[in-house]
């Protein structure tokens, strides 16, 4: 939402105020130097007119009063022509003083009664002396300013009287006051005229600045399609322009960053390994998706948290020790039921010769990876063994012909026969090795064909049973009569089947029965085959589909086994989408199962 500036708030405002104090601050200081100097220059005009005209008068008067010094009633008539000519000046008073300091005349009608009483100015005094004395005072009973002027009347012999005049001034400041009201009158128009020009220019000026800010406040919203109208080509104008090319080069870098988060947001959200970003103080301010999976953790429970306790790092370590660890770092977060390994490994962040703001932290998961290793490790552990185990045996032999039991007609053959057991068995062993090596491939891939399974159990049963003679164990078929068909590897099944059927032979008592039934299961097909041995302990039955493990290592080896017949059997049963496990109660006997997928009208669970 739009702030709006108030008014009084405004730019435009400011620059009114401005500029009409300015005006009016100019046109102040001008009527004050104008009317001091006009009320200057009126003084002292008005003070040169009536010292011009008191000294014009106070000759005359020397020239009458010395003329005629006995025609009194002369004198007063020639007085009032010579003020009629010489001193016409409003709201003035002319007052002639003898030398005795007697009043002989007044202009002041009202003032007749002071005709023939002594003067006692001190300025009549003054003048009488031969030195004019003047003054500025102010009338008591009206309070208007009035000049006072004590002119000696002197004749050829000396001072013959004085002149006393008192004049108003109150003419001169009344024209100064009309003056200053023309100007007051003429500053509130200019002032008046001012505003309007001024508000129409801080218009004119202002304009462009709130359309910029108008844009900002678009682009602040991520609004970038309208610009900045140029009404000049001034200061301002010039500045819209730059503005212009900032919207576009804003909008630019805006898209330009979006498109990167975009990309970094669906980089981090489909990647395999999970990524957690921290602050400089080592707090999580980023988590995707993998690391909320890897952890076990939301972002929003995971967000400010040190990065030590989301990894369950020892107390110990500390933030510093992360900037500077070089190696992946595994974290074991297994609990009693599932092992649970992750990996973690540390990167700063940091600005090129600048302080490190943060770390980066990728996590993946290791379990898988870790548990591999371990078997990779066991694996070649169990091949070493099983292979030096034969090959110690031949050395011994080998050595014990060499060294004369060759010649022994009875050892020679014996030791012969038993090195070329242990050659065939390791070289049955190495290809168990190259075959799982193959269904481990990518590209390993098996023939298909559909055959009946029935007449394809019942053939490889009459294989065995004329190898069970010999320890007369009985084969117990339950295996349907009609055609049943399968989509199968044949080759490889009967490799299955064969290495099931000959550990059942090899662990079952003479005179044992060895069951092989075939059920069908919804869209599957069991084949269940039983012997009557000692059966696999309940601990170890989980164990005997891995690679080289043996439940009786001694039984095994004098049997010939490799321990890695069932390993291949469940994986090329896998390889068919089947699947294969076991069944045993210790004691009383083992049932392999396995289960290929077959599709059927018929639904549920019955014999075949």
């Amino acid at each position: 939402m739009e702030n709006k500036v108030g008014f009084f708030k405004s730019i435009q405002f400011k620059l009114i105020i401005i500029y009409v104090l300015l005006i009016f601050i100019a046109m102040q200081i001008i009527g004050v130097y104008f009317a001091r100097q006009l009320e200057s220059q009126l003084v002292s005009n008005y003070f040169e007119m009536l010292d011009e005209r008191a000294n014009l008068l106070a000759y005359n008067f020397a020239q009458e009063m010395t003329n005629n010094q006995d025609d009194r009633s002369g004198i007063t008539a020639n007085f009032n022509a010579m003020l009629r000519d010489i001193f016409s000046i409003d709201h003035s008073e002319v007052q002639v003083i003898d030398q005795n300091r007697v009043v002989v005349y007044t202009s002041n009608l009202s003032n007749r009664h002071i005709i023939g009483q002594q003067s006692t100015e001190v300025r009549v005094k003054r003048a009488l002396l031969g030195s004019p004395d003047e003054a500025v005072l102010r009338d008591p009973v009206t309070g208007h300013r009035m000049r006072v002027l004590a002119v000696p009347i002197k004749s050829d012999d000396g001072p013959v009287g004085a002149l006393y005049i008192e004049a108003s001034m109150e003419e001169i400041y009344g024209q100064i006051r009309q003056i200053n009201s023309i100007l007051l009158s003429g500053t509130f128009i200019a002032l008046a005229i001012s505003v309007v020009l001024v508000i129409l220019l801080a218009r004119t000026m202002t304009g462009p600045i709130v359309d910029m800010r108008r844009q900002a406040l678009r682009m602040g919203r991520g609004d970038f399609s309208k610009q900045v109208k140029v009404y000049s080509g001034d200061e301002i104008g010039q500045l819209a322009t730059s503005f212009n090319d900032l919207t576009m080069k804003l909008q630019e870098a805006t898209v330009t960053r979006d498109r990167e988060q975009k990309r970094l947001k669906s980089v981090l959200t489909h990647m395999t390994d999970g990524v957690i970003a921290t602050d400089k103080n080592g707090r999580i301010i980023l988590m995707n998706n993998r690391a909320e999976e890897l952890l076990n953790l939301s972002s929003h429970s995971g967000l400010g948290e040190p990065i030590q306790t989301i990894l369950r790092l020892p107390e110990t370590v500390i933030l510093q020790d992360l900037y500077d660890f070089p190696d992946p770092l595994l974290l074991d977060f297994s609990d009693d039921e599932a092992e649970y390994l992750l990996e973690a490994k540390f990167s700063v962040i940091q600005e090129e010769n600048g302080p490190i703001n943060g770390l980066i932290t990728v996590v993946h998961d290791v379990t898988e990876k870790q548990k591999i290793e371990q078997e990779r490790r066991e694996f070649v552990a169990n091949v070493s063994h099983e292979l030096r185990t034969p090959l110690t045996t031949m050395k011994s032999y080998l050595e014990a012909l060499e060294d004369g039991a060759m010649k022994d007609k009875e050892l020679g053959p014996r030791f012969l026969n038993v090195t070329q057991n242990e050659t065939e068995r390791m070289i049955r062993l190495v290809n168990d090795l190259l075959q799982l090596s193959k269904i481990d491939s990518l590209d390993y891939q098996l023939s298909f064909e559909i055959i009946n399974i029935g007449s394809f159990l019942n053939d490889i049963i009459d294989r065995f049973e004329m190898i069970a003679l010999d320890k007369k164990i009985r084969f117990n078929r339950k295996i349907a009569n009609s055609p049943v068909y399968v989509k199968v590897a044949p080759d490889k099944l009967t490799q299955v089947l064969d290495n099931v059927i000959s550990n059942a032979m090899k662990y079952s008592p003479e005179g044992g029965d060895i069951k092989v039934q075939m059920l069908q299961r919804g869209e599957h097909l069991q084949i269940s085959i039983s012997d009557q041995g000692m059966g696999i302990p309940r601990e170890s039955q989980a164990k005997i589909f891995d690679r080289f493990y043996r439940v009786d290592k001694a039984r095994a080896r004098s049997v010939g086994g490799t321990g890695l017949g069932l390993a291949i059997a469940r994986e090329l049963i896998l390889a068919h989408n089947g699947d294969i496990w076991v069944e045993s109660e210790y004691g009383k006997g083992t049932t392999i199962h396995i289960t290929l997928p077959f599709s059927n009208d018929q639904e549920g669970e019955h014999e075949l």
